[in-house]
């Protein structure tokens, strides 16, 4: 199964890394076979080095080194590379001894990579290996749901496509997902393997915490006195809803009662604070009042199982946006507990989409999302709500929720920064391999966590649906604008010219 030898082990090794002297060109990111201890081992080439001992570093005559090239003929030439050790082709157990010296380095076959990278009978297909493009990939579905996924990389370099591919996989396998669209790409999207259900963004007040009211009121924690007179005449009114009086309009009673404080010998002394909370209700009310609605049923009565289901958040703003996708999440969660204790509530598993996920749990402030993207990712496991954050901008995203996903996706890449910022928060994404996402290319991709049996560099396949947003032809839109204000200047002018 082993194919050729492409090179011996030279110099010291260690358990997980060796270096190689090569006989003929490999490439970065190919995978090898080496055998020893008993064992077949993978490894993946990470550095690559190519010298010559005619003509070292230290050679400051260029007529010196045209003189050499015409004797050497490249005889002198080497090529020394890295490898990392992933494991036993069969078990993943990483051998209890280093590779020895002189041990030979042979080119994986496409049957052993088929191996590595096959189904395993709960994997879908996401893509294929950049070094062997007849080799597909595909990551284990239970992994990848119960310990959540990481789509990272710049602007343009796939991410869409690698959710529309993940989703329409799912599909196939009747899998129901949740997708909070922040710009509107999904909610006209087009699947090969099933359909979108579109998910109302609105909210009905009466179900609404007390901290997501807060927070779309904007009254803070140090604005105590107003703090604590709308959570007194909130507790009031939900004690009329519970003793099973009717009421229509939730904010125009919660004015109503905050105006008769006003006139209480008792509050009167709070009475500017008082006004300052009627005046961020009405303000609510007036800015958000197209997210609210009496009548809309919950998140769990929308969501279709075997669906992508498509929670359209982009004619919303950021705060808004908070708080809709902190309400979700909040009642997917509680409805799944439920379900699992006591058969009552949301019986299928769900996987999240988080778009834009730098936005809903920050690094350096506090969101109602955030506290319940933290809660998904300790407890979803149990209860079957999976998650996938994806991002843009990973040093602006929360380490505690980043380090949650222990599976990842990581496309191009090119700051500095933001690759340092993924590194800290993946146990399994080394050095030599940080050091190629700024080298991929669009579409291309590191894929590592429990998801995957080792590291790999994928070529992740083109979604074959298609998306409600496509990349803009900007020089066709104005070509189409010029055409449009010349037919129109010619209608004119032919008018004028008949007056």
């Amino acid at each position: 199964m082993s194919g050729e030898v492409i090179g011996f082990i030279i110099g010291e090794s260690t358990v997980t890394k060796t270096l190689f002297i090569s006989k003929t060109i490999p490439r970065l990111g190919q995978y090898v076979v080496m055998e020893y201890d008993g064992k077949i081992v993978l490894g993946l080439i990470q550095g690559l080095i190519r010298g010559s001992i005619a003509l070292p570093d230290d050679i400051h005559d260029a007529s010196q080194v045209e003189r050499i090239k015409i004797l050497e003929h490249g005889s002198t030439q080497y090529i020394k590379g890295v490898i990392q050790i992933l494991g036993d082709v069969y078990s993943r157990d990483i051998p209890r001894i280093p590779p020895p010296p002189g041990t030979e380095v042979r080119k994986a076959s496409k049957d052993i990579l088929r191996i590595v990278f096959g189904h395993r009978g709960t994997g879908i297909r996401i893509g294929s290996l950049i070094s062997e493009p007849d080799v597909p990939v595909f990551v284990d579905v239970n992994r990848m749901v119960t310990r959540h996924l990481a789509i990272l990389a710049i602007t343009g370099a796939g991410k869409s496509n690698t959710v529309a591919v993940i989703a329409d996989e799912l599909l196939r396998l009747n899998g129901t997902v949740v997708i909070f669209d922040m710009h509107s790409e999904y909610i006209g999207a087009r699947f090969t393997n099933g359909s979108v259900n579109e998910i109302s963004a609105k909210i009905n007040p009466y179900n609404m915490s007390i901290s997501e009211l807060l927070r779309l009121l904007n009254i803070e924690r140090r604005a105590y006195i107003q703090e604590r007179y709308f959570r007194r005449v909130y507790k009031e009114i939900f004690d009329i809803i519970s003793s099973g009086e009717n009421v229509e309009n939730f904010l125009d009673l919660l004015i109503s009662r905050l105006e008769s404080y006003m006139e209480d010998d008792k509050s009167r002394k709070d009475k500017d604070s008082i006004a300052g909370v009627i005046n961020k209700i009405e303000d609510f009310r007036d800015k958000y009042s197209d997210m609210l609605d009496y009548n809309i049923p919950t998140i769990v009565d929308q969501i279709r199982p075997g669906y992508v289901n498509v929670v359209d958040l982009g004619r919303y703003d950021e705060e808004a946006a908070d708080v809709i996708v902190s309400h979700s999440l909040r009642t997917i969660l509680n409805e799944r507990k439920n379900y699992v204790r006591s058969g009552k509530g949301l019986r299928i598993p769900i996987f999240l989409v988080l778009e834009e996920a730098h936005i809903l749990a920050p690094k350096d402030r506090p969101t109602l999302s955030k506290y319940w993207i933290g809660r998904i990712a300790r407890e979803g496991r149990k209860f079957g709500v999976g998650m996938c954050i994806v991002s843009q901008r990973p040093k602006s995203l929360d380490p505690n929720t980043l380090s949650q996903a222990n599976n990842m996706i990581v496309l191009r890449l090119v700051e500095p920064s933001d690759q340092k910022y993924v590194q800290q928060a993946s146990e399994t994404l080394s050095e030599d391999l940080l050091q190629q996402l700024s080298s991929l290319n669009i579409g291309e991709a590191v894929v590592l966590g429990l998801m995957v049996n080792v590291p790999a560099l994928v070529k992740i396949d083109k979604f074959k649906g298609e998306l409600a947003v496509q990349e803009l032809n900007v020089v066709k839109e104005w070509k189409n604008i010029g055409e449009i204000f010349s037919k129109e200047l010619e209608d004119f002018e032919k008018l004028s010219l008949g007056d």
